[in-house]
């Protein structure tokens, strides 16, 4: 079905399509005392119950901070039911995990820690493990000023680390400040992923990540929709409605869809186009969409070269 078929209802799009883009920020604001404590924490997995995965089993720093396995492993082998999404950038989503249920970082670094299928760890144990190690118990002593960890101290910390996990400088961040050109291919990729109406969902500093959206509102998505926005609000209107997310990196960061069972880049803005948009792209489009999603590529968060 070719869009001019469409117009009814793709007109509303077509409308919003000048919201705006910003480029990600040179710098960001963080403490880096802190935020180092929190990158020891992320990559620990002193921090799960069998002391089998950390933080970056699911988000690692070699996948764009996602996980390229559809759904991660946690503790004992137990697979997860979402694709784990990627850290980078998360500090400017207005909420966190694909259903929203949390509202800051801060917020979110607890929910894995005791999460049974995750890191299955209570606090106690956390905080045993913590304050036995020499380590830790002097890092955070330096920092907070306190003979005893506490559970908010690690949840800090991890946020901090979080949030200095951003990745500016990418080629559509240059385009923007004006500093490079599109070579042809990704300009008409941009101008189709603005004309075809992706913008309406994707846009702001981290094209995405500041909305929710149902996977499949013209041609319906058959697939499972586990912990979706419904889960929070139980309104059913939300069934199947999950946060946007993030373009960012996005070549980086397969597979996709909050199932994972979409391998490449091209086939997620087919389907994507096709289930949200409902029209089918032709190749030489995807292509050209594909070449503009390759410009939001940044440069890797600073932070994972520093040393305490």
């Amino acid at each position: 079905m070719r869009i001019r078929l469409l117009l009814p209802l793709i007109l509303p799009l077509l409308l919003l399509a000048q919201l705006p883009f910003a480029p990600i920020p040179k710098k960001i604001a963080y403490n880096k005392k802190l935020a180092l404590l929190g990158k020891s924490l992320f990559f620990d997995p002193l921090l799960s119950s069998d002391k089998s995965v950390s933080c970056a089993s699911c988000h690692k720093p070699s996948h764009a901070g996602a996980d390229n396995q559809a759904l991660s492993q946690g503790v004992g082998g137990q697979k997860g039911e979402l694709n784990a999404p990627t850290v980078y950038n998360a500090f400017f989503q207005f909420a966190q995990f694909w259903n929203g249920r949390a509202s800051s970082l801060q917020e979110q670094a607890a929910d894995p820690l005791h999460n049974p299928k995750e890191m299955n760890m209570s606090t106690s144990l956390l905080l045993t493990r913590l304050q036995s190690s020499p380590y830790y118990k002097k890092a955070f002593k330096r920092l907070f000023g306190n003979q005893k960890i506490t559970f908010d101290m690690v949840t800090q910390a991890l946020a901090e680390f979080e949030k200095a996990l951003y990745t500016p400088n990418s080629k559509f961040d240059r385009f923007l400040r004006k500093e490079v050109s599109f070579t042809p291919q990704e300009q008409r990729g941009y101008l189709l992923f603005k004309k075809l109406g992706c913008v309406t969902c994707h846009n702001g500093v981290n094209l995405g990540g500041n909305s929710f959206q149902k996977i499949g509102t013209i041609i319906p998505y058959r697939a499972p929709f586990p912990h979706d926005r419904y889960e929070v609000t139980k309104n059913p209107e939300d069934k199947g409605v999950y946060k946007v997310p993030s373009l960012r990196n996005v070549a980086l960061s397969a597979p996709y869809f909050h199932d994972g069972t979409i391998p490449t880049l091209r086939q997620a803005v087919a389907k994507m186009t096709y289930y949200n948009l409902g029209f089918y792209l032709s190749t030489k489009e995807q292509e050209a969409i594909v070449a503009f999603l390759k410009t939001l590529t940044g440069q890797p968060p600073a932070i994972l070269q520093e040393e305490e």
